[in-house]
């Protein structure tokens, strides 16, 4: 990640942040005026990459006389990805499709700060070019993606008949997925339904929000399995598929995700290594049988220590 800090001149105080911005790093920087088009510029605010005087800045933001801008260019992503000989736990294959059961604390597709040692590193080796081309040399044949610290099943295309097909299916939110977690606090009910919107968090670009500006619907079922002290293991069904939809739904009702260390309290259960959650159960008709297919994965260690140890616990 590179750092720029840059004074707002005069000439540009009241100026959209935007085009301001475009001229005072062109001007700063005249060898890299190609790199910071209007575009370019415009993606960095909507990241959260750009901060006036210690705040976010919005994208209709404007700048003012005697302001500092700090700007964070994230580190240029890799051309296209490579293949790595890194083992994968298959769970299912055939000539249109892969179902891979991901460990915890793999990166799905390469990206900045993620070159390698990803999924898709993994999927070429083992499929060569017989991945679906859909997404580009980037993330080939990835269909959907869980977060890096979620473990659990997911859905790779070989050809995009197939990429199409199961595509469908994530957009219509007809593909089965069911989550577990282990979340802080206690339920009144055995079971609930959260419907609330999701979209970029106001007040950090980088995060996700319940929030009803430029927001997409999201709902979540949720049913109680096990309460223990003050953390109760949950199942939890996406009716929809939005970024960071269950951390965000549980941290909105006061029952963060163990060991999120983005949308969980500050004091984080370091032993996890991020949120307690894995993609237990994924079905979807699959594209050329037509027959529904679906596919589970049991809990992995790291889930089932921590429910050993919460137990162990309470007994005491």
């Amino acid at each position: 990640m590179r750092r720029i800090e840059i004074a707002v001149p005069d000439s540009l105080s009241g100026k959209r942040a935007d085009s301001a911005l475009c001229s005072m790093l062109a001007d700063e920087y005249p060898e890299e005026s190609s790199l910071f088009t209007r575009s370019y510029v415009q993606k960095l605010i909507e990241d959260g990459n750009v901060t006036l005087n210690g705040t976010v800045l919005k994208k209709s933001g404007k700048l003012s006389r005697g302001s500092t801008a700090v700007i964070e260019l994230p580190d240029p992503e890799p051309a296209e990805a490579v293949p790595e000989d890194i083992p994968l736990d298959i769970v299912y294959e055939d000539d249109d499709l892969l179902v891979v059961n991901k460990p915890k604390g793999m990166v799905v597709h390469p990206a900045a700060g993620n070159p390698s040692g990803t999924l898709v590193n993994a999927l070429l080796w083992h499929c060569g070019e017989n991945l679906s081309g859909i997404n580009g040399t980037k993330r080939p044949g990835i269909v959907h993606r869980i977060d890096k610290d979620t473990s659990g099943l997911l859905v790779v295309a070989k050809n995009d008949s197939a990429h199409i097909k199961l595509s469908e299916q994530v957009a219509a939110h007809t593909m089965t997925r069911i989550y577990s977690a282990v979340v802080y606090g206690r339920f009144p009910d055995s079971s609930g339904i959260i419907d609330a919107p999701i979209g970029r968090s106001q007040k950090d670009r980088k995060k996700f929000a319940v929030t009803e500006k430029n927001s997409k619907e999201a709902v979540t079922e949720y049913t109680v399995i096990e309460e223990i002290g003050n953390f109760t293991y949950l199942e939890l069904r996406l009716r929809t598929g939005r970024t960071h939809q269950i951390r965000v739904h549980m941290s909105s009702i006061g029952h963060p995700v163990a060991g999120d260390p983005v949308y969980g309290p500050q004091k984080v259960i370091k032993e996890l290594r991020g949120q307690c959650l894995h993609a237990g159960v994924l079905g979807f008709i699959h594209p050329s049988t037509g027959e529904y297919m679906e596919f589970r994965s049991g809990l992995p260690d790291y889930f089932t220590s921590f429910l050993d140890r919460l137990r162990r616990s309470q007994n005491a």
